[in-house]
């Protein structure tokens, strides 16, 4: 695995920092953090480009929240300044980041959202007749600190970049030398990033040939339900001792004709249909951005970009009725949506 440097100046040059800006406060214009910043831009830019080489720029500074996704999530926001911060950073390192990752891994890449994840899904199903489900507990408070500086270690030699990344994992922590803040831009490249390893192993050493990852979830298709329970078994030891993570009780074996719960979709060879609780949360999403709109407290071209988002992936299933009622309810509740 080559590794590349000489990145850290790159990340510093206008150019990239005035990127990085654009990218940060796309649907945030309004914000008064967006605003102050842009304000006195060059000198706020300047800041962190001397902040940067200097290695004392502030990291770990975040706004804490509780959500409920649908179980509850602790958030963390960063504070503008550092949303600034880790697009700078990325729009440098993805790339590199990108080419250690297989083609069937999914998410934070571009062209491998969602609907190319369940469409890969798909094409599995219809090859294999068995699947087996599997996603990692507690995935993003389990992530080892050690052994994901050693994996940057191994794809960056540019110290500078190394020490900034460093500063940024111990940042945060959920037990020591544990846990990555869920909510940044960094966390969901290094999430991605450090289940590459077992992408790899999967694909190379098992030798599994139908396999699809989104983040933590992924699925493995065969056509022998029995190598699926071996590598069942394989793959809670490999895991704990390669990558110090577990797997999630919530193991599931199934016939690929009966459908599989990936991303809130029932995959099936012939379709994909919306899981019960994907429609709850999607109506939950768009009546909230109706009322949000409704309030003022979205713009109409954030409102209309977070309605085509949600809709298009509702599309990507068998549920046109569903959508059709569901709009018209919230019509008649006096709510503007527009499909």
């Amino acid at each position: 695995m080559k590794r590349v440097g000489g990145l850290c100046e790159r990340i510093v040059t206008r150019d990239n920092l005035l990127l990085a800006f654009c990218k940060a406060r796309r649907g945030h214009r309004a914000s008064v953090a967006v605003q102050a910043f842009g304000a006195d831009l060059e000198r706020n830019l300047a800041t962190l480009r001397d902040g940067i080489r200097r290695g004392d720029v502030p990291v770990g500074d975040c706004q804490r929240f509780e959500i409920r996704d649908p179980k509850p999530r602790t958030i963390h926001a960063p504070v503008f300044r550092e949303r600034v911060l880790h697009h700078a950073i990325m729009n440098i390192c993805e790339p590199r980041l990108d080419r250690y990752l297989i083609d069937d891994t999914f998410a934070c890449r571009p062209g491998r959202g969602t609907s190319a994840a369940i469409t890969r899904a798909q094409q599995f199903a219809r090859q294999h007749r068995w699947v087996l489900k599997l996603d990692i507990a507690r995935y993003f408070d389990s992530i080892d600190h050690e052994l994901l500086k050693v994996l940057l270690a191994r794809l960056f030699k540019d110290r500078a970049l190394l020490a900034l990344l460093d500063r940024i994992l111990d940042s945060h922590h959920v037990t020591p030398g544990k846990g990555l803040p869920i909510g940044t831009l960094t966390s969901q490249h290094f999430a991605n990033l450090y289940l590459g390893k077992l992408d790899h192993h999967i694909k190379n050493d098992l030798r599994c040939a139908g396999y699809v990852r989104y983040m933590d979830d992924f699925l493995l298709f065969d056509d022998d339900r029995e190598r699926l329970r071996g590598w069942l078994r394989a793959l809670h030891v490999w895991l704990a001792e390669q990558l110090r993570l577990r797997i999630k009780p919530s193991i599931q074996l199934l016939p690929t004709g009966r459908g599989v719960p990936f991303l809130g979709m029932r995959v099936m060879p012939t379709h994909v249909m919306l899981t019960g609780m994907r429609k709850r949360r999607f109506a939950r999403a768009v009546r909230g951005c109706a009322e949000a709109f409704l309030r003022g407290g979205l713009a109409e071209a954030v409102y209309g970009e977070r309605l085509t988002a949600l809709f298009s992936h509702a599309e990507r299933a068998r549920s046109r009725g569903f959508r059709r009622s569901l709009l018209q309810q919230l019509e008649r509740d006096g709510l503007p949506v527009m499909e």
